[in-house]
């Protein structure tokens, strides 16, 4: 075995300090805005439980793999796979892998900036009473204006690039750790906060069924293939993030127990939006099923009926902020290890390059919602294309790469040695996951995203 690696970035100072930024990286507007969203669409409750049963077969052993990876490796994702691919003897090519995460971060924050710049304007909008006795007109309206607004959304969208870039130029310790220290425990919080809200809007048994009972009639093949979709992305992968939060990770640290725990608290902070969100709808009338639009139009409407709802609204879109503020922090990181590891760069010069180079990126995005909308490639925005692209095509493909590398390519005495599971019938089992299974439903995520299943 090589001399044992150390990253010149530093280090997590304890397995919790990972664990409370991984949960940061995979905890975003996925988990408050999309799965409750999604659970509305397909059905409730079945849902729920094909979701939980996807994060098990596909999220975890590929998250395994990925923190293994770079807890080997103890760089950013790009010199992570150099040095394991002349490791392991393979192809140099390998760190084209390291470059597709990479990339897919640069592209993924770049319009993900944009969408929690909305967050950001909705607790302003919540706190000064916007949503009070406000009709689903007018609040559409003030949601079309947001987007219709290009000043507007550049300068949230500014903003938040801004929040990341402090963060990331402090280092893992100084700026990663010590933030995620406090927005994690302020984010779980707040969402206890708003489930107890929830509780006393007469309708919580209604949202609690809605989530928890399952009705099976109401899968569909579609519905299996959207709950698949999300465990995959909810958790962060392939896009360099855990990678590179994996290689600050103690050699101590037990990856399989850390990286259970991670899914574990990504998936709670998701049911927990729903315990939160179903009871409000219900109490209003509201539809569950009403599609991305459920956050930035339904909820407002139910804030702005309830009582309290001035103070909770509020509340509920600080949350949403705290949630993609941790995302976008692991979003940029591995592009400023790699400046710093390769072209000599301090932190705070590479941080502030990459977030400005992100930021010129996210006003293409910001702009396809107004002055540039009716520009379209392939029928869609630049928006949309930019989702699509790094949603669709390189996170799947990014994923399958990690678990084919990790679980053929790199020799099982480094992947035992890294493990270290006290049981070897438990190595073997993630060996045969990785290899069979989670490969065959990365798959089907890729091969549903591009429309040929």
């Amino acid at each position: 075995m090589p001399q044992q690696r150390k990253s010149m970035h530093g280090e997590w100072s304890s397995r919790w300090a990972f664990i409370l930024a991984a949960t940061g990286s995979a905890v975003g507007l996925g988990n408050i805005w999309k799965f409750p969203y999604i659970t509305g669409e397909n059905g409730g409750g079945a849902f729920v439980l094909v979701y939980l049963a996807c994060i098990a077969i596909v999220g975890i052993p590929i998250m395994m793999a990925e923190v293994m990876l770079g807890r080997r490796g103890r760089h950013s994702p790009i010199n992570t796979m150099r040095l394991l691919a002349q490791e392991s003897g393979r192809s140099p090519a390998w760190q084209l892998l390291g470059w597709g995460g990479v990339l897919a971060g640069f592209i993924i924050l770049s319009f993900y900036s944009v969408i929690a710049g909305w967050a950001l304007a909705y607790v302003l909008e919540a706190a000064s009473g916007a949503f009070v006795g406000g009709e689903a007109d007018r609040i559409g309206a003030l949601f079309g204006g947001l987007l219709g607004n290009p000043v507007t959304l550049i300068s949230w969208h500014t903003i938040f690039m801004a929040m990341t870039v402090f963060v990331v130029a402090r280092g893992v310790e100084k700026g990663l750790e010590r933030a995620v220290r406090v927005l994690m425990p302020a984010l779980f919080a707040l969402l206890l906060l708003l489930v107890g809200y929830a509780m006393n809007s007469g309708y919580f048994t209604d949202g609690l069924a809605f989530l928890f009972k399952p009705d099976f009639s109401k899968i569909s093949a579609e519905g299996v293939l959207i709950a698949l979709g999300h465990a995959f992305f909810t958790l962060s992968l392939g896009m360099g993030a855990i990678m590179v939060y994996g290689a600050y990770l103690p050699q101590k640290a037990s990856i399989a127990t850390t990286t259970v725990t991670i899914a574990a608290a990504d998936t709670l902070v998701a049911l927990l939006a729903g315990m939160a969100i179903f009871p409000i709808v219900f109490a209003n009338g509201l539809e569950p099923g009403a599609g991305p639009g459920l956050i930035f139009q339904t909820l407002p409407i139910a804030f702005g009926q309830m009582p309290g709802g001035l103070l909770f609204g509020t509340l509920f879109f600080v949350l949403l902020s705290f949630a993609a503020w941790t995302s976008g922090i692991s979003l940029l990181e591995p592009a400023v290890a790699w400046l710093v590891e390769n072209r000599g760069l301090s932190r705070v010069v590479a941080t502030v390059g990459c977030g400005g180079i992100i930021w010129l990126l996210g006003l293409a995005s910001a702009l396809s919602f107004n002055i540039w909308s009716d520009f379209t490639l392939f029928g869609k925005t630049i928006f949309d294309n930019l989702d699509f692209l790094a949603s669709n095509i390189m996170l799947p493909l990014g994923g399958l790469l990690i678990a084919l590398f990790a679980a053929w390519l790199l020799p099982r005495a480094i992947s035992h040695d890294e493990l270290a599971m006290r049981e070897e019938g438990t190595y073997a089992l993630w060996l045969f996951m990785v290899r069979y299974i989670t490969p065959v439903g990365v798959s089907l995520v890729f091969l549903n995203a591009i429309g040929l299943i």
